[in-house]
């Protein structure tokens, strides 16, 4: 080969308790051990010390803070709208991916602004990318999601580091049609599922039947802490209330069905929702004995997967709790706060099985629960045969990575 590249960077919001960013870290590291084995890793990431420690890698810092001090430096600094700083982080950029010979985002809805302004990560993806390009360092964003991204600063910043990339692919095709609605030409740029698919499965476990109960599933329940598309706790509070008001009357429901109901989170912050989920149905059925309503802490997609390998059913939220529950080939209902879930779910073939998070009824969700409890038999044999299908497109996907840039 005329270029054998060894060294590779991994860039995204890792080790920062989403569980569903770091699965999206662990697919493509495993995949790229596998394309060129011998590779140097080494991931830039918002959580260096909690990565290097999980994943024992070499880390950098997305954003580190200039050593610059005095208040001269401060005044100027901030009468300049802090760009002083970010020229220095685009120093330390650039000095970080010099040695390298590509860099990679691997998954994650990268190219949205939920929760951010513009100054936050979508700068700092702009400026990583710009980076990129300044060291001399290929850059590939590999089965990303696109969008929203509603402030118009964030899409031009978003816009102008995916430009800087010699390949981007997209995990549905919303993703990609969203950024050829703001104007970028992303028409010849390629689909490939989620590379949280390519992540190995737990051990079948039969799922355990509900206590006292001779016919009763075991239902998961995945809980997010969701205040809003701008993660607002003051502004979202009501809309955390009334989505956890309405999910405890469903859990509650399940159990009166005869069913156990299993709780699970998809990042460290939606312990605050599993609190007070189990809070309020514990509350409405006081007499309830144990084992019905459970709920272990996990720090993994994997962890998520070895407790979703114990239900017959799941009802989830967040993405990759949704991307969980489908690569196990369960049977799922999506209460999904961005159209990503929808996509998927309309790919699996149970996109009639949806409900947005913020406007989601009780009488809805029941009955597409007793739907999907009577077809769940042929409902897990499609979507087990679209996994596999997106397994062998996730290594086509790996072979022209390997060509090109390995």
């Amino acid at each position: 080969m005329a270029h054998t590249p060894v060294k590779v960077g991994l860039f995204g919001r890792f080790g920062v308790g989403n569980l569903g960013n770091d699965g999206s870290l662990e697919a493509m590291l495993a995949a790229v051990q596998r394309m060129r084995p011998g590779a140097q890793v080494v991931c830039i990431c918002d959580g260096p010390e909690i990565v290097g420690r999980i994943y024992k890698l070499p880390t950098v810092p997305m954003v580190t803070r200039t050593r610059a001090t005095g208040p001269l430096f401060g005044l100027l600094n901030r009468a300049l709208l802090k760009l002083p700083a970010r020229i220095a982080e685009l120093f330390h950029a650039v000095a970080a991916l010099r040695p390298l010979d590509v860099l990679i985002v691997p998954g994650t809805g990268i190219l949205d602004d939920f929760g951010e302004s513009p100054l936050g990560t979508p700068s700092t993806i702009f400026t990583w990318c710009l980076a990129a390009r300044l060291a001399g360092t290929p850059l590939a964003f590999v089965s990303i999601g696109a969008g929203p991204i509603e402030h118009p600063l964030s899409r031009r910043l978003m816009k102008a580091g995916a430009a800087l990339a010699q390949y981007r692919s997209y995990r549905d095709a919303k993703s990609r049609d969203f950024m050829n609605s703001i104007g970028f030409d992303a028409r010849n740029d390629p689909i490939y599922p989620d590379i949280a698919f390519q992540l190995p499965v737990p051990p079948a476990a039969p799922a355990a039947p509900a206590p006292g109960s001779g016919s009763g599933l075991t239902v998961g329940v995945g809980v997010m802490t969701y205040y809003g598309w701008r993660c607002d706790a003051t502004t979202g509070a009501a809309t955390l209330r009334a989505y956890l008001e309405k999910l405890a009357a469903f859990v509650a429901w399940l159990l009166d069905q005869g069913h156990r109901v299993r709780v699970m989170l998809g990042d460290q912050d939606d312990q605050l929702a599993v609190d007070q989920l189990l809070g309020a149905v514990r509350a409405a059925r006081p007499g309830l004995a144990p084992g019905w309503l459970v709920f272990e802490p996990a720090d993994s997609l994997h962890e998520i997967m070895r407790q979703m390998a114990t239900t017959d059913l799941v009802v989830a939220t967040r993405f990759h709790n949704v991307v969980c529950a489908l690569k196990l080939a369960r049977p799922t209902i999506s209460l999904s706060y961005a159209a990503k879930n929808d996509v998927l779910m309309a790919d699996m073939g149970v996109g009639e099985y949806c409900q947005h998070i913020e406007r989601f009824e009780l009488p809805i969700l029941t009955e597409q629960f007793n739907r999907l409890l009577a077809a769940r038999s042929d409902v897990a044999q499609r979507i087990r045969a679209t996994a596999t299908r997106y397994q062998q497109q996730l290594q086509q996907q790996n072979d022209t990575l390997a060509t090109r840039f390995l």
